[in-house]
């Protein structure tokens, strides 16, 4: 129930908004177009199982993990703002 300048359904509107970027990021980061046989960073060849799981994949798992991990340390940072600065 918001108050306000807030519409009624403000709260959910903002989840939505973050979920569809979250999608949106998400999708625009998959590997496209053919697997590679070598890992691109580190040039360790790649199982053929991970080719067919990941199509389109361009890293060993060992360099995935790290390009995550960095990818992971700034991804609590929320854009649109605090619930109150929202609803105020």
């Amino acid at each position: 129930m918001a108050t306000g300048w807030a519409g009624d359904n403000a709260v959910q509107d903002q989840i939505d908004a973050t979920i569809k970027d979250a999608i949106r990021r998400a999708r625009s980061r998959a590997p496209k177009g053919p697997s590679l046989k070598c890992c691109e960073e580190c040039d360790t060849p790649i199982p053929e199982a991970r080719r067919k799981a990941v199509p389109g994949v361009r890293l060993c798992v060992a360099c995935q993990s790290e390009r995550d991990r960095q990818e992971n340390a700034f991804s609590g940072y929320n854009r649109r703002g605090s619930k109150d600065s929202q609803l105020r």
